[in-house]
Protein backbone atom coordinates (compact mmCIF):
# COMPACT_ATOMS: atom_id res chain seq x y z
CA UNK A 1 0.00 0.00 0.00
CA UNK A 2 2.56 2.51 0.96
CA UNK A 3 4.62 1.28 -2.60
CA UNK A 4 1.74 2.36 -4.37
CA UNK A 5 0.99 5.55 -2.41
CA UNK A 6 4.45 6.77 -2.87
CA UNK A 7 4.23 5.58 -6.70
CA UNK A 8 1.23 8.21 -7.38
CA UNK A 9 2.68 10.96 -5.74
CA UNK A 10 5.79 10.85 -7.39
CA UNK A 11 3.88 10.55 -10.60
CA UNK A 12 1.77 13.32 -9.91
CA UNK A 13 5.35 15.34 -8.40
CA UNK A 14 6.51 14.78 -12.11
CA UNK A 15 3.30 16.13 -13.78
CA UNK A 16 3.01 19.53 -12.02
CA UNK A 17 5.89 21.07 -13.10
CA UNK A 18 5.30 19.56 -16.48
CA UNK A 19 1.90 21.11 -16.73
CA UNK A 20 3.14 24.30 -15.47
CA UNK A 21 6.29 24.85 -17.72
CA UNK A 22 3.10 24.37 -20.58
CA UNK A 23 1.34 27.87 -19.85
CA UNK A 24 4.87 29.65 -19.67
CA UNK A 25 3.55 33.47 -20.09
CA UNK A 26 7.02 35.36 -18.73
CA UNK A 27 8.11 37.68 -21.38
CA UNK A 28 10.56 36.61 -24.04
CA UNK A 29 11.71 39.78 -25.34
CA UNK A 30 11.21 42.38 -22.32
CA UNK A 31 7.84 43.62 -23.10
CA UNK A 32 4.66 42.62 -21.34
CA UNK A 33 2.24 39.44 -22.46
CA UNK A 34 -1.56 39.09 -22.28
CA UNK A 35 -3.19 35.55 -23.16
CA UNK A 36 -6.03 35.84 -25.98
CA UNK A 37 -7.93 33.03 -27.62
CA UNK A 38 -5.27 33.32 -31.12
CA UNK A 39 -2.49 32.80 -28.62
CA UNK A 40 -0.11 34.75 -26.07
CA UNK A 41 0.56 38.26 -27.34
CA UNK A 42 3.91 39.89 -25.92
CA UNK A 43 4.12 43.77 -26.80
CA UNK A 44 7.26 45.43 -27.00
CA UNK A 45 6.90 49.20 -27.21
CA UNK A 46 9.23 51.52 -28.16
CA UNK A 47 9.03 55.26 -29.73
CA UNK A 48 10.05 54.40 -33.04
CA UNK A 49 7.71 51.14 -33.04
CA UNK A 50 5.58 48.89 -31.61
CA UNK A 51 6.43 44.63 -31.63
CA UNK A 52 3.86 42.27 -31.23
CA UNK A 53 5.50 38.85 -30.89
CA UNK A 54 3.09 35.77 -30.53
CA UNK A 55 3.48 32.87 -28.81
CA UNK A 56 1.52 29.46 -27.76
CA UNK A 57 2.36 28.22 -23.98
CA UNK A 58 5.47 29.92 -24.66
CA UNK A 59 6.69 28.58 -27.87
CA UNK A 60 6.86 30.78 -31.10
CA UNK A 61 3.71 30.28 -33.19
CA UNK A 62 4.24 30.30 -36.75
CA UNK A 63 2.79 33.06 -38.56
CA UNK A 64 1.24 32.37 -42.22
CA UNK A 65 -0.31 35.23 -42.23
CA UNK A 66 -1.47 38.56 -39.71
CA UNK A 67 -2.72 41.65 -40.12
CA UNK A 68 -3.74 44.32 -37.09
CA UNK A 69 -3.79 47.51 -36.04
CA UNK A 70 -2.29 49.19 -32.77
CA UNK A 71 -3.80 52.31 -31.09
CA UNK A 72 -1.94 54.32 -28.44
CA UNK A 73 -3.69 56.19 -25.41
CA UNK A 74 -1.54 58.92 -23.71
CA UNK A 75 -4.74 60.98 -21.88
CA UNK A 76 -6.83 62.36 -23.89
CA UNK A 77 -4.33 61.73 -27.13
CA UNK A 78 -4.46 58.56 -29.40
CA UNK A 79 -2.38 57.59 -32.17
CA UNK A 80 -3.41 54.64 -34.16
CA UNK A 81 -1.08 52.68 -36.56
CA UNK A 82 -1.37 49.72 -39.21
CA UNK A 83 0.67 46.12 -38.15
CA UNK A 84 2.29 44.31 -40.99
CA UNK A 85 3.94 40.55 -40.61
CA UNK A 86 7.69 41.05 -40.41
CA UNK A 87 9.21 37.53 -39.78
CA UNK A 88 7.95 36.06 -37.28
CA UNK A 89 6.33 39.23 -35.32
CA UNK A 90 4.11 42.23 -36.04
CA UNK A 91 5.40 45.19 -36.07
CA UNK A 92 4.50 49.10 -36.42
CA UNK A 93 6.23 51.87 -37.31
CA UNK A 94 6.38 55.13 -35.38
CA UNK A 95 7.10 57.70 -33.76
CA UNK A 96 5.05 56.65 -30.44
CA UNK A 97 4.67 58.45 -27.05
CA UNK A 98 5.17 55.50 -24.98
CA UNK A 99 6.15 55.77 -21.28
CA UNK A 100 4.30 54.92 -17.63
CA UNK A 101 0.41 55.07 -18.26
CA UNK A 102 0.90 54.60 -21.91
CA UNK A 103 -2.22 52.04 -22.83
CA UNK A 104 -2.00 50.29 -26.29
CA UNK A 105 -4.98 48.25 -27.68
CA UNK A 106 -3.84 45.65 -30.05
CA UNK A 107 -6.30 44.06 -32.55
CA UNK A 108 -4.72 41.24 -34.91
CA UNK A 109 -6.12 38.30 -37.04
CA UNK A 110 -3.57 35.47 -37.14
CA UNK A 111 -3.20 32.48 -39.43
CA UNK A 112 -6.91 33.37 -40.71
CA UNK A 113 -8.61 33.28 -37.86
CA UNK A 114 -11.11 36.19 -36.21
CA UNK A 115 -9.20 39.21 -34.95
CA UNK A 116 -8.15 39.55 -31.40
CA UNK A 117 -7.93 42.14 -29.10
CA UNK A 118 -5.73 42.77 -25.86
CA UNK A 119 -4.95 45.79 -23.74
CA UNK A 120 -1.99 46.67 -22.55
CA UNK A 121 -0.91 49.43 -20.19
CA UNK A 122 3.01 50.42 -20.11
CA UNK A 123 4.61 50.58 -16.26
Amino acid sequence: MKGILLSILLAAAAVIPAYAAGDDHTPKHGGLVLETKAGDLEMVAKPEQIVIHVSDHGKAMKLTSASGKVTVFNGKDSQEAALALVGDKLEAKGPFKVGPGTKVLAEVSLNGKPSVSARFTLK
